[in-house]
């Protein structure tokens, strides 16, 4: 017996060793593939799907303002009025589908008609578009194009280059007959519509420092709009830039946190109030922070780009960089043409949590007759500026908030809800018109966290993952988020545009991280992490159609819906496999939804 022990603490020795030595060799690989392995194993038991409805007597119908149809939502230049083609469909964002061809009468007829499997697993969150009959999409290496119809592949480019611990690309943009696209390695590239062919690439972010480009650009008048992530890795600072769309040069860029000595500047700089007054940081700790990871808002009539900030670092250790930490966790206003500053909102006043300003902003009006930005960022909130005065008009709770202003201290073990993946994450909630509801969907999952001394984290090298966690587990870097707590969950909440009162709320045992879809149709359209899609009467929350789509894996990319032909279809970014996750590993697909003929009728 005791050989055979000595013999079974050895191997655990030696795999130990040969486990660790993999790990310094092939950090993203062991992170990744590993990670996997533990989702797989904690997701055996995982249960069917579940929705819980609950209505609020204490909302009051809001009255209109004037007896007269809802304000149209203006759309690109020369759209096609049944395309989808930005992330968030329309400039404001609203997320609002006209098409009522599918509604709350023929939804439960709802059927699959095609699926396009890509045969990798992989995050996939892209935000679908459709526009000029092609359906586009794209992963960490890939940018395809399918028959919106029928699923057969049109193209399907794949690029090569090294990957990253957060291996997210979030879609497309769309102009002019070109396609745009950031990757993992800090360049934006442009793409041929019809071919796939690449025309075009733009480095506007620097790897070295873990700066990388997963946003989903938006595109108008000549001009693509994207930044750079990496605000949760050591040096790592957001940028805004304004690219040519037809050569790909640099127009204009913004820093979102202050310029300091040693930052590339790669183009002309819009004029910016900013500087290093609001960080105040200790001696050793640079300036980092800010990135932009989803996509932007853009208000067409007044020229103003709308960008949503992130998270200041070390993510937690707040005292590292006393101060408002400006522009981070921020909505920052630009002059679309210039880059020029116009105006910036504090959404998150002072953030320990990695509560990023995450995806973008809504622009709307009311039905009370109000002109309004709203923004759910990670903090687990709605909140609602009144924008000819930027008021804060509400901020009120979207998902579980508990011990939101708990201090956190060295040695410390500090739990607290929503954690840096609670919240909103990167898809902006809907916007529904018809009954001024905002439908926002939650994640509601807890942290951990125990912070490092400042010395640590002076010794962390540039360009390293940076949170400021006290962990030697590369897993745990964004803290320990534990399921057993009892907050494994996701809320999609309907919440008065004018009040924030909400209607009514759905609890799903699964987080909604997926997009969120109201259409004329009196249905709103979500999927959540247990691979489940769903269709909800937008005025009740009632359930009308909706259970596992198929592979069993996790939704957490695009929902969107469009005319082919005159008739409507839906389709869903299915199979989302990401090490920071605990789902189902299933392999990415493109999923299109429709009604037979007969249905259609109803």
């Amino acid at each position: 017996m005791k050989k055979i022990l000595i013999t079974v603490g050895v191997l655990a020795v030696a795999g130990a060793a040969i486990a660790g030595a993999l790990y310094v060799a092939f950090p993203v690989q062991m992170t990744t593939y590993g990670g996997m392995g533990l989702n797989f194993l904690k997701s055996l038991s995982a249960p069917t799907g579940t929705l819980t409805l609950e209505s609020n007597p204490a909302y009051k119908a809001p009255v209109a303002a004037a007896p007269s149809p809802p304000l149209a939502d203006a759309a690109w230049p020369n759209a096609a009025a049944g395309d989808w083609p930005s992330y968030n469909r329309t400039p404001s964002s609203q997320r609002y589908s006209p098409l009522g061809e599918i509604n709350t009468k023929n939804v439960g007829n709802l059927k699959v008609q095609c699926t396009y499997d890509l045969d990798i697993f992989t995050a996939f969150e892209s935000g679908l578009i459709m526009v000029n009959n092609a359906l586009i999409g794209t992963t960490e290496f890939d940018i395809f194009s399918i028959n919106p119809a029928t699923c057969t592949e049109n193209w399907r480019t794949r690029l090569s280059y090294p990957g990253g611990l957060l291996p997210a690309n979030r879609g497309a943009a769309y102009m002019d007959g070109m396609l745009f696209r950031g990757t993992q390695d800090g360049r934006v590239l442009a793409f041929d519509f019809k071919t796939g062919k690449q025309a075009w690439e733009t480095t506007i972010a620097d790897p070295k420092r873990g700066e990388s480009v997963p946003s989903a650009p938006i595109a108008w008048d000549g001009l693509v709009y994207v930044g750079n992530a990496g605000g949760d890795y050591k040096g790592g600072k957001g940028k805004v830039y304004a690219l040519d769309g037809k050569t790909g040069k640099i127009v204009w860029q913004f820093f979102l946190v202050p310029k300091t000595d040693g930052d590339i500047v790669r183009g002309p700089e819009g004029k910016s109030p900013l500087d290093t007054k609001t960080w105040n940081n200790a001696q050793g700790i640079p300036i980092s922070g800010g990135g932009t990871w989803t996509s932007y808002t853009l208000d067409i009539k007044n020229g103003l780009l709308y960008v949503p900030g992130g998270n200041p670092a070390p993510d937690f250790a707040s005292g590292a960089r006393e101060g408002d930490n400006l522009f981070t966790d921020s909505v920052v206003v630009l002059d679309a043409k210039t880059g020029d500053y116009k105006n910036n909102f504090k959404v998150v006043k002072k953030d320990w949590h990695d509560w990023d300003v995450s995806s973008p902003p809504i622009l709307h009006q009311t039905m009370g007759g109000k002109q309004l930005m709203s923004v759910a960022p990670k903090d687990g909130h709605l909140y609602g500026y009144e924008l000819p005065t930027n008021k804060l008009l509400y901020r009120v709770p979207v998902t579980t908030i508990e011990n939101a202003e708990g201090a956190f201290a060295v040695g410390q073990d500090v739990h607290f809800c929503p954690g840096p993946v609670g919240g909103t994450e990167w898809n902006t909630p809907g916007f529904d018109p018809t009954t001024n509801l905002i439908i926002t969907g939650t994640v509601d999952w807890c942290d951990t966290v125990t912070i490092k001394t400042d010395e640590r984290m002076r010794k962390v090298d540039v360009g390293q993952p940076w949170t400021g966690m006290a962990t030697l587990n590369p897993i745990n870097m964004f803290g320990k988020e534990d399921r057993t707590d009892g907050h494994w969950a996701g809320w999609i909440y309907a919440s008065d545009a004018d009040t924030g009162v909400w209607k009514w709320r759905v609890k799903s045992n699964y987080p909604v991280v997926a997009a969120i879809t109201p259409t004329a149709g009196g249905i709103v359209f979500f999927a959540d992490l247990g691979g489940n899609f769903y269709a909800l009467d937008s005025s009740t929350g009632q359930k009308l159609w909706g259970g596992p789509l198929g592979t069993g894996g996790g939704i957490g990319g695009g929902v969107i819906t469009y005319t082919v032909d005159g008739v409507q279809k839906v389709a869903v970014a299915d199979g989302f496999t990401m090490v920071a996750w605990p789902t189902k590993p299933r392999r990415a697909r493109v999923v299109v939804l429709g009604l037979d003929s007969a249905a259609a009728k109803k």
